[in-house]
């Protein structure tokens, strides 16, 4: 117990892990959760960070060294370097992925986003997390970024946090509303649809919404309700 609560940092962070991971106790500290511990610090992650990862995948301490490190070795062959602040977040994307799974994943979204080779590689130094979404996700993510809103494949290539975002919570309804307020003349300059989507959500607000109360008063609660999945009459543009 002394050992994980300097490891995590916490007891709020032990008990999380021991509510999901219970048999972290019975696994053998000499011969398999230091050791880890100890390639994971080589892999030149932080302490905070192997927290953090070891949080979210408590067996990286508890599996055999080997397939850690056999884990780190995929996470390099997609060009996400030992020391670099996303490795921990590829580890934690690839975690106990198979080779073959990991493969089919990275052509999937190749094939969905419509990405060359470099371009998925950039997607994925930048956010690896982009591998732990389902395919479905993916797909509709990936329809409504170029189908709906018209961003060119490179343009998600380099902001790959995109599709990590809530559809239905905000890539959608912040949409709508950058779309409604340049209809309506009521933006004064163009508004890049990245910049707006990862902007807290009472910055938005600030942004974006409070400063047309007088111009368009129905827009606060336009964007509540598109942010509960429902689209306005206002905000359909044919």
């Amino acid at each position: 117990m002394h050992y994980y609560l300097a490891l995590f940092g916490s007891s709020g962070k032990l008990l999380r892990v021991l509510d999901r991971s219970p048999y972290i106790l019975s696994s053998n500290l000499e011969r398999v959760v230091k050791p880890n511990a100890a390639f994971l610090r080589e892999c030149r992650i932080g302490a905070c960070d192997i927290a953090k990862l070891c949080v979210a995948q408590p067996r990286m301490l508890t599996s055999n060294v080997e397939r850690v490190r056999a884990m780190a070795a995929r996470a390099e062959g997609l060009g996400v370097p030992r020391g670099s602040r996303m490795f921990w977040r590829m580890l934690n994307a690839l975690a106990f992925l198979r080779e073959k799974d990991i493969t089919a994943k990275v052509e999937y979204l190749k094939d969905t986003f419509r990405w060359s080779d470099a371009e998925v590689g950039i997607a994925l130094c930048k956010a690896p997390m982009v591998l732990a979404l389902s395919k479905d996700l993916l797909q509709r993510k990936s329809e409504f970024l170029i189908s709906e809103v018209g961003l060119e494949p490179a343009y998600i290539a380099y902001r790959p946090t995109l599709p990590t975002y809530s559809l239905e919570g905000r890539l959608r309804p912040r949409y709508y509303t950058l779309k409604f307020l340049k209809e309506n003349g009521l933006l004064d300059h163009d508004r890049d649809y990245y910049c707006a989507v990862v902007l807290p959500e009472e910055v938005f607000m600030e942004k974006f919404i409070c400063p047309y109360k007088e111009a368009a008063p129905q827009l606060a609660e336009d964007y509540a309700a598109a942010c509960k999945g429902e689209v306005p009459a206002r905000f359909r543009f044919t």
